[in-house]
């Protein structure tokens, strides 16, 4: 096999900080946002519990606020509510059943 060329590395002489500062604080509310694989997982939890047999009464949490509704089916892109309107998924940050 070659001989390959050396790599060069150069000396650290500071101290390194490379870790992220951030603020955290609690307000009293939970508000915990889920990414989207996680509320696509639930909401198929949802649809495969037991407790599901036509409908089930959930509380959705959405960008511009919380509503509470009863879903009967799903789609690629859409939550179905008894009362035929569409819901995106991509809108949801939480849902849970009531």
């Amino acid at each position: 096999m070659n001989k390959l060329p050396k790599v060069y590395a150069n000396n650290i002489d500071k101290k390194l900080n490379n870790n992220s500062y951030f603020y955290a604080s609690d307000d009293g509310k939970n508000n915990v946002i889920l990414n989207k694989p996680d509320v696509v997982k639930k909401i198929n939890e949802i649809f495969s519990s037991p407790n599901y047999i036509y409908r089930a009464n959930v509380v959705i949490k959405l960008n511009d606020g919380e509503i509470e509704k009863k879903i009967i089916g799903k789609n690629k892109d859409y939550l179905i509510t008894i009362d035929n309107e569409l819901i995106s998924i991509d809108s949801i940050k939480d849902i849970n059943l009531k």
